[in-house]
């Protein structure tokens, strides 16, 4: 693949995208086992050019996610331990004086790489998890007042444990917004986990995967994803879907036309992968959930209740009709 403006996404295109897609979820299945969708979740974030937040308890694997993720495309990773006293230089970097030169000289922090790793992201202070905001926002930062790019491509894989209350701050709204999709991995089945037992009691799986895909594969596939066809009925759709979570009585704020484009974005992803060249209702109704769940804020009464935000977006998705159903 090039990375060079890419023709029409044709069949022969598409197949090409899903057997690249193919190749990069089965080599990751050597290590996680058991959790193809989360896998799939996790690629489709990739290369619609997200970012991805990955919440739940300690020691299923969400590390191991992103470093079977990094092994299999060749990038470089930048894991980054968020604790209480972590600072944005930490994250971004810091201008050191050089005396033989006589000027400050850029040493740039882990967040100059293509896949950082983000571990235990609420346990920062609100001012150092704002650190990653314009990076991801811009793929930039800015440090005294110099702008540096960032790696292309790139993606934040930030982790966070919900059951560890104590000494963690919550994600602020703005930068929970910034992650195109939210996923959790779960515990394995009983099989799995006996595999598990007989291949990973000694470290060293990732360490003996072999990329299947370069840098270059994964810019070339994230163009193609903005070729994929979507009917203009599909998109009154995901527009009557944004305004039912802003309808819903336990909502406070739904979804914002940012998260509109996201699951755009995502379902041109799933179509790809698929190795389609348009997108049916099926595609977002996949990745509605992950997409779409973590932006809503719900009024305190329902929170009090028990509603959950995927309980809402399965309501959602049951009581918007599918354009088809309307012509």
């Amino acid at each position: 693949m090039s990375t060079t403006e890419a023709p029409a996404f044709d069949e022969t295109r598409a197949y090409q995208f899903a057997s690249a897609f193919n190749a990069i979820r089965e080599n990751m299945q050597y290590v996680i086992r058991g959790k193809h969708e989360v896998i799939e979740q996790t690629l489709l974030c990739l290369l619609a050019g997200g970012h991805l937040l990955v919440e739940d308890v300690p020691g299923v694997g969400k590390t191991l996610l992103a470093k079977a993720l990094g092994a299999s495309i060749g990038a470089q990773i930048g894991r980054i331990q968020f604790t209480p006293d972590l600072l944005p230089a930490d994250v971004t970097g810091v201008s050191i004086w050089n005396r033989n030169t006589a000027e400050f000289e850029f040493r740039p922090g882990p967040v100059f790489t293509e896949l950082v790793l983000a571990d235990e992201i609420n346990r920062a202070s609100p001012k150092t998890q704002s650190a990653l905001l314009e990076a991801m926002a811009e793929a930039q930062v800015t440090v005294d007042g110099t702008t540096h790019r960032l790696s292309t491509p790139f993606m934040v894989l930030a982790t966070q444990n919900p059951i560890e209350q104590e000494g963690t701050y919550p994600l602020p709204e703005a930068q929970l917004d910034r992650f195109l999709m939210k996923i959790s991995v779960g515990y394995p089945g009983r099989e799995d986990e006996l595999l598990i037992l007989q291949t990973h009691e000694t470290d060293g799986l990732v360490d003996r995967l072999q990329p299947v895909a370069n840098l270059q594969d994964i810019l070339a596939m994230t163009k193609m994803v903005s070729s994929v066809q979507i009917a203009p009925e599909l998109r009154n759709y995901l527009i009557d879907l944004a305004e039912a979570t802003r309808r819903h009585p336990a909502v406070s704020l739904g979804i914002s036309p940012r998260g509109t484009l996201s699951l755009q974005r995502v379902a041109r992803a799933r179509a790809a992968s698929q190795g389609r060249v348009y997108v049916t209702d099926d595609d977002i109704k996949a990745i509605a959930t992950q997409v779409v769940a973590h932006r809503m804020i719900l009024r305190p009464e329902a929170a009090l209740q028990g509603t959950s935000p995927h309980s809402i977006v399965g309501d959602v998705l049951r009581n918007v009709p599918v354009p088809y159903d309307r012509i």
